[in-house]
């Protein structure tokens, strides 16, 4: 068996929390290197809790001879970093959002294409095993699909992190903030094409972009296994200071309507998160726990209905992680050749409607 050196950029919450740990508990796959993060705070913090070697700069970590990489830094800062790290001839693994425009995702695909690398976003439901059994278990087909709505209510993680060792680094400088703030906004007026309001920025890069963004992935795939093919955007609104994304999709010319909401409810210890597919006579629906709670297994319910005889599946794969299992499927595919399951054309997918929803709320509140 082949053990991959892998190092980690990023020590924040999702690498504190998730990464970190699973690399450790998947030791006979991976041999976790080190983690680079400018804060020293967040750095001495991994290295005391999980005895791994901390870097200040990923340059640093780039020359300890690795094999792959796990980028978990602040979202204007992957597209670089997935880039160096393809040219340093590395596999890599990359949280969502990949990038925020499509544009910027191709180059990547060309990178990954010149360099014959691994490249994986972190998109993890795919990898739940009741999401993947899901996929197997669908109750209708392409032509009784009548609509698809995906609800989400969250407060962020606070309720369900404070089980965990996390120290948040408060002694980065102050000019590596700025600078991560300027990419941020250059990218994303890059990506949107047109001016932007704050509300807009704000549920581009929140609501959207880091929150829906799950979601619409899920729901591509699910669209894929029923061959129904992207669809047409009829509505969007951005709202709640954009803690809040609401958007509609048309599907198969008005068959089927795909409806998404998320909101952020930041003092309410509370999480909701629901993907129903509608048909003639069936549906199924996935009630996902918080993901920050491990080996919750994710509720997948099938109803189907023979006249006034109605039946209801609880249906169950195991208390898999998909955290866990996306590792796996991302050695698998280094290692084995397997297919990469979230590859970034996927990721291209993903932030072209998201592009598309922002500007279709852009178009209805142009005075924001």
């Amino acid at each position: 068996m082949s053990r991959i050196r892998v190092g980690v950029i990023g020590a924040g919450m999702i690498s504190q929390v998730e990464h970190i740990p699973n690399l450790l508990r998947l030791g006979d796959l991976f041999e976790l290197v080190g983690v680079a993060d400018p804060s020293r705070i967040s750095r001495q913090f991994v290295t005391d809790t999980h005895g791994v070697p901390g870097f200040e700069t990923p340059e640093q970590l780039f020359d300890q001879r690795l094999d792959a990489v796990v980028i978990g830094s602040p979202d204007p800062l992957h597209y670089e970093q997935v880039l160096t790290g393809l040219a340093r001839g590395l596999h890599v693994f990359c949280e969502k959002p990949l990038c925020y425009s499509p544009a910027e995702i191709s180059d990547i695909i060309a990178a990954r294409d010149k360099a014959g690398k691994v490249m994986q976003v972190g998109t993890m439901k795919r990898f739940d095993p009741s999401y993947r059994l899901a996929l197997a278990s669908l109750p209708g087909m392409a032509k009784t699909l009548r609509s698809v709505s995906v609800e989400v209510n969250d407060p962020d993680a606070w309720p369900f992190i404070a089980h965990h060792p996390y120290r948040r680094g408060s002694d980065i400088p102050k000019e590596l903030i700025a600078s991560a703030i300027a990419k941020q906004k250059d990218q994303v007026e890059h990506a949107i094409g047109q001016p932007l309001t704050d509300l807009a920025f704000r549920g581009f890069t929140g609501a959207y972009s880091s929150a829906l963004i799950h979601d619409v992935n899920a729901v591509h795939g699910l669209l894929d296994a029923l061959e129904v093919p992207d669809g047409e955007i009829v509505g969007a609104q951005i709202f709640a200071n954009g803690d809040g994304g609401q958007g509609a999709v048309k599907l198969l010319g008005g068959q089927a309507l795909w409806t998404m909401t998320h909101l952020t409810v930041p003092k309410l210890a509370d999480y909701k998160e629901r993907i129903t597919l509608f048909f003639d006579d069936a549906s199924l629906e996935l009630e996902f726990p918080s993901p920050w709670l491990n080996h919750h297994p994710t509720r997948l319910t099938v109803k189907t209905s023979d006249g006034h005889t109605l039946s209801t599946r609880d249906l169950r794969a195991g208390y898999g992680e998909a955290f866990v299992e996306e590792l796996r499927g991302f050695w698998g595919a280094m290692v084995n050749g397997d297919p990469v399951v979230n590859r970034p054309e996927h990721a291209a997918r993903d932030q072209a409607l998201l592009v598309g929803l922002t500007r279709r709320h852009l178009a209805a509140s142009p005075a924001e």
